[in-house]
């Protein structure tokens, strides 16, 4: 006789005891360890025939992930990350992903999970007061900036789409720092760039001005995307100009605020965002830069009733969801239907230890990557590229090759010193730090920038 159909539905005290402990001692690593690149074919050799008809011991399966699929991961969330964007999410935030994961906890409706969808609508009223939205202001929380940026502008097309009628070829208003999933949004919902020279590397409202001053139909440039906060560089648009060119010419204002978003939390460099409480669609992940766990991305809409209209879905299921009245249901303001309450962790971790300790968080990576360039401007062999404007700093070491800076980072990160990858800057192969985690110093700085001597 086969076994009960529910036996893997039903507690299993060692199987919770063993994931347990081994949750708690990976949440009390410190430092937590970078750990290496996998070889595909080890990991491969390591992993055939486990998926079989009868199962394996948890403990066997729980020892070669930690031994072997682990240790092939490098750590997004260890101080010695200083690549890409970091991650380094508290562990208040860490601990509340797991009362979300193990209670099923989803966030598609205010029917099925109000407490849910009004926590996490706190934590967006929060960030919408942050940035001096209005408070009709509100939203949802998606995957990552991806997927923000690709709701926003849907209802920035089809918002326009209304107005202009079918069959106008439409375009939205972008520099060249604008980050990727940009670009890829406008191959997915069919409009063109309208490509804007940048000036000293940011785009302006003066700029934009005359780029539609001089284009025969301006009229089909419905949108401007601004950034809060360049991926590479962390530059901060001239988001007050070019919000006064759309409010001109009523353009829908998107402001990618991924990354650099949440320096609204830092009073050091709030100056630098203003304008952006014009914006009619705003996109910050706090899987970035306000410490919650992947994948976390606030999106937020002056007007969420404009979304609404575009995202909801319709479907005779559907339909109980769709009543009069107050109730918000996130699935309406973005182009998701399923989704989990991802900005639960972030809410519990705010709870729990104050918006101060976040703004000191931010301001902790600001300060370094001041001190940073400083350091790199009295090296003499080292080169600042520019100041920095958040936490990210760009330099080259004089005399390197594109083929040194790549030698460097693999053997830093064989040292486990650090994972600094290269970056581009006008065609030139350079050095990037990214500065998230609070727990990065300026010894593990100096001893990396020592490396290049």
């Amino acid at each position: 006789m086969s076994a009960a159909p529910d036996r893997m539905h039903r507690p299993d005290n060692e199987l919770v005891d063993l994931v347990f402990d081994y949750m708690r001692e990976r949440l009390q690593y410190d430092p937590v360890p970078l750990d290496h690149p996998g070889d595909g074919e080890h990991l491969k050799a390591q992993l055939a025939g486990l998926l079989n008809p009868s199962g394996n011991n948890p403990a066997d399966v729980l020892k070669l992930y930690d031994h072997e699929l682990s240790r092939a991961v490098i750590s997004a969330d260890s101080p010695r990350y200083l690549s890409f964007i970091p991650c380094a999410p508290t562990k208040a935030a860490l601990l509340f992903d797991m009362v979300v994961s193990c209670a099923s906890l989803q966030g598609i409706s205010w029917l099925e999970a109000a407490g849910a969808i009004a926590a996490e609508n706190q934590v967006l009223r929060l960030i919408a007061d942050r940035a001096g939205m209005p408070e009709t202001a509100g939203g949802t929380f998606v995957s990552g900036g991806s997927a923000g940026n690709l709701s926003a502008l849907v209802v920035a097309r089809d918002t326009a789409r209304r107005r202009l009628g079918e069959g106008v070829k439409l375009r939205v208003a972008v520099a060249d720092q604008v980050h990727s999933s940009v670009k890829n949004t406008f191959n997915i919902i069919g409009v063109e760039a309208f490509k804007v020279p940048t000036v000293d590397r940011r785009f302006t409202g003066e700029a934009l001005r005359a780029a539609l001053a001089a284009d025969p139909n301006p009229e089909t440039v419905i949108a401007v995307v601004g950034t809060a906060g360049t991926t590479n560089e962390g530059i901060v648009d001239d988001l007050q100009g070019l919000s006064e060119v759309t409010r001109e010419r009523g353009m829908w204002f998107h402001v990618d605020g991924a990354y650099g978003g949440a320096g609204l939390f830092a009073p050091s460099v709030r100056e630098r965002y203003k304008g952006i409480e014009h914006a009619d669609s705003f996109v910050v992940d706090p899987h970035k830069w306000l410490f919650a766990p992947f994948d976390c991305a606030a999106l937020i809409y002056r007007n969420p009733q404009l979304a609404r209209a575009v995202h909801t879905q319709d479907a005779s299921y559907l339909d109980v969801l769709h009543t009069e009245g107050d109730e918000w249901n996130p699935t309406d303001y973005a182009y998701h239907l399923t989704r989990r309450a991802r900005g639960l962790p972030l809410w519990f971790s705010l709870a729990v230890h104050g918006t101060q300790a976040y703004t000191d968080a931010i301001e902790a990576s600001l300060t370094l990557a001041r001190e940073t360039a400083a350091l790199i401007e009295r090296t003499e062999h080292l080169e600042l590229l520019m100041d920095p404007q958040l936490s990210s700093v760009c330099f080259r070491r004089t005399g390197w090759t594109h083929e040194d800076y790549y030698r460097w980072s693999q053997q830093l990160l064989a040292d486990q010193i650090g994972f600094v990858t290269p970056t581009g800057w006008d065609g030139e192969t350079v050095a990037r730090f990214a500065f998230l985690h609070p727990g990065t110093t300026m010894e593990m700085v100096e001893e990396i920038l020592a490396t290049m001597a």
